[in-house]
């Protein structure tokens, strides 16, 4: 029996009072364990070293040694096969019929014929050979006992010995003895080293192929972090593909694979390599693999870029060097050349580097452009980037709308005709009133243009960042128009799709930014008419179908594989206004970043260089009038009045009702109510009469409809 254990303690509860005494209280010993079962234990143990780091390395050094002198005598007996059978010449034969080189398969053909012929010739050799030797061996025998007979008589000769005659045969039997001696000493050996050395032999060959699974490599091999790419790693890749027909074609070419392979060229930051496919493999196949392929060839997915050339059934891959595409790529032209200007006619935007290294920069001349992308991507940057550009150039006018409204457009207070900043319904309204503003001045521009062909104007471009707030808005006018939508009746809408279809030819142009575009934030229509089209980060492909149309992202453009967060600023365009690569429908840019300081630096220079501008930050609704009592008004007590002097008086009561009238104007409105206008003297002239009766008449109707 074990002995109790006292326990010193106090009450659960503690009393109320402190100086309450302390409780004894004797407590029975918890009885012991029970031993764990001696199996239980070895399991433990068991289980513990087989999943232990020493045990996983000790199995995959000898599982990779043994693969590599296993498969090392597999790749012997290739090249052995190889070089005693014409299969390396049919296989060539299969890659050039595969690649369409006609040529180079007759070529391999010819080759194959004389290395038949030649081995015909070798083994008919072969049956003549053993009489020619054994002829040989005889009259060498023979000539070689002469010899040494000989030499012994000149022995003989010389000692006066006549047994020296056969010392020189006895001699060479001793020699011939001697060798069979020491074979018979080493044969033994021999015969259990010998496949020791062969093994070794082997094994040499395999690990120099690094012939073994990944998983069984050291792990300095097996990540390949930064491996250079090279032929053979290209061919390995595009075989575990996972496309059978693209892996049964690389196998019968064997290390001939590499002809489906252009040069690969030091492309920026990374290489370049075109792929010609076999038959019956598709670039689409190849292209839904993109990270299989990647991986394949140990970079990350967004470090490859698949595109389509021109040339049929071909891939030009972009691989990047490791860790290079998360490098910075430096400050922007804007920044660091002060004395840097624009022309929007002839100049382009340095806008940033393509995947090359090589400089991206896009032409704005009479382009429209959208921009878009996931939330805080650099949406806003890249498309302020080309504002700060042209800018620079004294005859380009901006009306911006920013409907974000936290002040990233405020650096071109003074600089832009027109400046809203904010996210609210009537930000939005005035944003509208702004896009029609826009609108009428392509219409007074195109009517100019109509009159004098020769007509230039100075480009007028109209930005609207975080377009989606205007298409989503809900408010209506006093007609119940909305503003927003993607109806005939929305006014933001229909203002952009009538710029979109004329404003290019006289330079009123329209610039948008928007997030996650859909049919609703971003209507169809809206975004096929833009010229230039360009996108960051999305979320899915068919956003990327939306953002930059589908003929782009069939060939290759992957806006939706971009980063989010980690490829801020990355864009994929599609447009003519920059330089892409012949057979390519977009091009991967990484765009400078211009922060709000330097950017008020370079507004600063664009001011400096212009007369002085007064910004709008609010849209002037103009006074709604009635042209007909106007013209009542003008004409005073008059009988009758010429009409350009009833456009005079107009023009001096409301400018900005009537400041650009003409006669056709005034004939509009007067036809309208019924009155004519009459030639007095050689000039038009209007009747008071007429002019009051018309009002007559339009308020008995007016009365008339009210009391119905």
């Amino acid at each position: 029996m074990s002995e109790n254990v006292v326990h010193l303690h106090k009450p659960t509860d503690p009393p109320t009072d402190p100086a309450a005494p302390t409780v004894l209280t004797v407590v029975p010993d918890a009885p012991p364990a029970a031993p764990v079962p001696l199996w239980v234990r070895s399991g433990r143990a068991v289980k513990t070293a087989v999943t232990h780091d020493a045990t996983k390395t000790t199995a995959r050094a000898v599982a990779r040694h043994g693969l590599y002198t296993f498969n090392g005598g597999r790749i012997v007996a290739r090249r052995t096969w190889d070089g005693k059978t014409g299969a390396r010449y049919e296989r060539m034969i299969r890659t050039a019929e595969a690649a369409g080189n006609l040529e180079a398969a007759e070529e391999w053909e010819e080759r194959l014929q004389r290395f038949r012929a030649a081995r015909h010739h070798r083994r008919m050799d072969l049956l003549h050979s053993p009489v020619e030797a054994a002829k040989g061996l005889a009259v060498g025998t023979g000539v070689s006992i002469g010899v040494l007979v000989a030499l012994g008589v000149v022995m003989a000769i010389n000692n006066h010995d006549v047994t020296d005659v056969i010392t020189p045969l006895r001699a060479t039997i001793d020699f011939i003895a001697l060798l069979i001696r020491i074979v018979q000493l080493v044969w033994g050996p021999a015969l259990m080293i010998g496949p020791l050395f062969a093994l070794l032999a082997l094994w040499t060959v395999g690990s120099k192929q690094q012939a073994a699974p990944q998983w069984a490599l050291p792990a300095n091999v097996r990540s390949g972090e930064g491996e250079p790419i090279t032929p053979s790693i290209v061919v390995k890749a595009l075989r575990d593909l996972g496309v059978p027909a693209l892996r049964n074609a690389i196998k019968e070419m064997g290390d001939a694979g590499a002809s489906m392979l252009s040069p690969i060229v030091i492309a920026g930051c990374g290489v370049e390599v075109d792929v010609t496919l076999p038959s019956g493999v598709s670039t689409v196949e190849v292209q839904q693999r993109r990270r299989k392929l990647a991986e394949n060839l140990a970079r990350h997915e967004h470090e490859v870029f698949i595109t389509i050339p021109t040339a049929a059934r071909t891939v030009r891959l972009w691989v990047a060097d490791s860790g290079a595409l998360d490098e910075p790529i430096g400050p922007s032209p804007l920044v660091t050349d002060e004395t840097m200007t624009a022309d929007y006619a002839k100049g382009r935007a340095p806008w940033g580097q393509d995947l090359r290294g090589d400089a991206a920069s896009l032409s704005l001349y009479q382009r429209h452009l959208l921009i878009t992308g996931l939330s805080n991507q650099g949406k806003t940057a890249s498309l302020r980037a080309l504002a700060l550009w042209a800018a620079l150039d004294k005859r380009v006018e901006f009306r911006i709308a920013d409907l974000k409204g936290v002040g990233d457009w405020a650096m071109f207070d003074g600089l832009a005709t027109v400046l809203i900043q904010g996210p609210t319904d009537e930000h939005v309204i005035e944003a509208t009133e702004m896009v029609e503003d826009a609108l009428d001045e392509m219409n007074r521009r195109i009517e100019a243009r109509r009159l004098d062909p020769s007509a230039v104007f100075d480009p007028l471009i109209c930005i609207v960042d975080e377009a989606q707030v205007a298409f989503m808005c809900p408010a209506v006018d006093d007609e119940r128009r909305p503003y927003g939508g993607s109806k005939a009746k929305s006014r933001y809408f229909m203002g952009v799709r009538k710029i979109h279809n004329q404003g290019r030819a006289v330079d009123v142009l329209m610039w948008q930014g928007t997030q996650d575009p859909t049919d609703q934030n971003l209507p169809k229509l809206v975004r096929e008419g833009a010229h230039t089209r360009a996108s960051l980060a999305l979320g899915t492909e068919s956003q990327a179908v939306m953002a930059l149309g589908e003929k782009a992202v069939n060939g290759g453009a992957a806006p939706h594989l971009l980063r989010q967060g980690l490829d801020k600023g990355t864009l994929v365009v599609a447009s003519d206004g920059i330089a892409i690569p012949k057979g390519q429908s977009s091009l991967t840019v990484r765009t400078h970043f211009i922060d709000d300081d330097e950017a008020k630096a370079i507004t600063a220079r664009a001011k400096a260089i212009r007369d002085g501008v007064t910004t709008l930050h609010s849209i002037e609704r103009a006074e709604e009038r009635d042209p007909l009592a106007d013209v009542f008004d003008v004409m005073g007590d008059a009988e009758r009045s010429y009409t350009q002097d009833i456009i005079t008086r107009l023009a001096i009561l409301s400018e900005d009702a009537y400041g650009g009238w003409t006669f056709g104007d005034l004939k509009r409105v007067l036809e309208a109510d019924g009155v004519e206008a009459y030639k007095s003297h050689g000039r038009m002239t209007v009747r008071r009469d007429d002019v009051v009766r018309a009002l007559d008449d339009r308020d008995r109707e007016g009365s008339a409809s009210a009391s119905e």
